[in-house]
C-alpha cells in the first residue's frame, strides 16, 4: 500500500493515537507512581515498619532542627473546660430550666455544668503551671524547658494556652482517633504534629522529657502515666520527676500504699512520684530537682 494512500494514512494516524493513549495510560497507572508518593502502596500492611519510621522521623528532625532538647510533659483529661466556659454552660442550663423546670434532661445538663465548674480548677492550674515554666524559659534560656501536651482539648489545651499567654512556644502531639481530635489553637504551628501510632507518640513524649506532670484524667492519662512509671522503674528511661497534681484525687483513685503492702512494688518505687496541690508547687518540684539556673 502506498504511503500516499488515504487508507494507509488513516491507519498510521490511528496507530499513533493508540500509542499515545497507551503511553498516557502507563503514566497514570498506579504502578508508575513514585513509591513515596503512592498512598495506596504505603498503607499496605507490609509497609507498616516504613510508616512507623516516617512517623518517628518527621517530628524528630523538626525538633532537632529547632534545637529543642528539654521538655515538660503535661498529661490530663481532655474533658475539662475553662472556668469561663463552665460558667457559660451553667448560665445556659439555668436559663433553659426556668422555661422547663421539670425537664429531667435539663436538670442533668445543669449538674454536668456544675461539675465542669468544679473541675475547671484543673484547667486553670494547668494553664498557670505552663505559664510559670514558659516564663522561666524566656528569662533563663540556658535552662529553658518547652511545654509538650497531647495537643487536644481539656488539660492539653490549657497547657498549650499557658505557654501561649506567656509569649512562648509549645508542642502538641495530636493523635488520629475514631472521633477526630482536633489540635487546640494554642500550639505553636511548626510544632503541631499528628500521629497514627500511639507508640511513636509516647516515644516523643518521653524522649526529651525533663519532667512529667499528670493532672486528673481518665484511661488515656492513666495509660500514659503508668507506662512512664514502668519505663522509669525498669530503667528503660532516665529518671525524671513524675508529679501528680491534686494528692487527694490520686490517693482516692489509686491505693499506692497497698501495692507496697502486697509486695507488688518496692517501697522505693514510690519515690518516683511526687504529689502537689498548686501550680507553684509543681514548678518548685522541678526547680528543686534540677537546681534551675544551671543548664539542664
Amino acid at each position: 500500500m502506498s504511503a500516499d494512500n488515504p487508507l494507509y494514512q488513516r491507519h498510521l494516524s490511528s496507530a499513533r493515537e493508540a500509542t499515545e493513549q497507551q503511553s498516557q495510560d502507563l503514566l497514570e497507572h498506579p504502578s508508575y507512581k513514585l513509591a513515596f508518593a503512592d498512598n495506596d502502596f504505603l498503607m499496605q500492611d507490609e509497609l507498616r515498619h516504613v510508616r512507623l519510621q516516617l512517623e518517628y522521623l518527621k517530628p524528630q528532625l523538626i525538633l532537632e532542627q529547632h534545637q529543642i532538647n528539654a521538655t515538660v510533659v503535661v498529661f490530663g483529661s481532655a474533658r475539662f473546660v475553662s472556668r469561663q466556659q463552665a460558667e457559660q454552660m451553667i448560665a445556659v442550663a439555668q436559663t433553659k430550666l426556668t422555661q422547663q423546670p421539670d425537664a429531667v434532661a435539663l436538670q442533668q445538663q445543669l449538674r454536668e455544668a456544675q461539675r465542669q465548674l468544679k473541675n475547671s480548677v484543673y484547667y486553670e492550674a494547668a494553664a498557670e503551671f505552663s505559664r510559670l515554666v514558659t516564663q522561666h524559659s524566656k528569662d533563663c534560656p540556658d535552662s529553658s524547658l518547652m511545654i509538650i501536651s497531647g495537643g487536644g482539648p481539656g488539660v492539653m489545651e490549657a497547657a498549650n494556652k499557658g505557654a501561649y499567654q506567656a509569649g512562648g512556644q509549645s508542642i502538641g502531639l495530636n493523635i488520629v482517633l475514631p472521633h477526630e481530635q482536633k489540635p487546640n489553637p494554642y500550639i505553636t504551628p511548626e510544632f503541631c504534629f499528628r500521629f497514627h501510632y500511639f507508640a511513636i507518640r509516647k516515644m516523643h513524649f518521653l524522649q526529651r522529657a525533663r519532667a512529667l506532670v499528670a493532672f486528673p484524667g481518665g484511661f488515656g492519662t492513666l495509660d500514659e502515666l503508668f507506662e512512664t512509671l514502668t519505663l522509669l522503674q525498669t530503667g528503660k528511661a532516665n529518671t525524671v520527676p513524675v508529679i501528680l497534681y491534686d494528692k487527694s484525687f490520686w490517693n482516692r483513685l489509686i491505693n499506692f500504699d497497698m501495692l507496697v503492702e502486697e509486695g507488688l512494688i518496692k517501697a522505693e518505687d514510690l519515690e518516683l512520684i511526687q504529689f502537689v496541690d498548686t501550680p507553684e508547687q509543681a514548678w518548685q518540684a522541678i526547680c528543686d530537682c534540677y537546681q534551675l539556673g544551671q543548664s539542664l
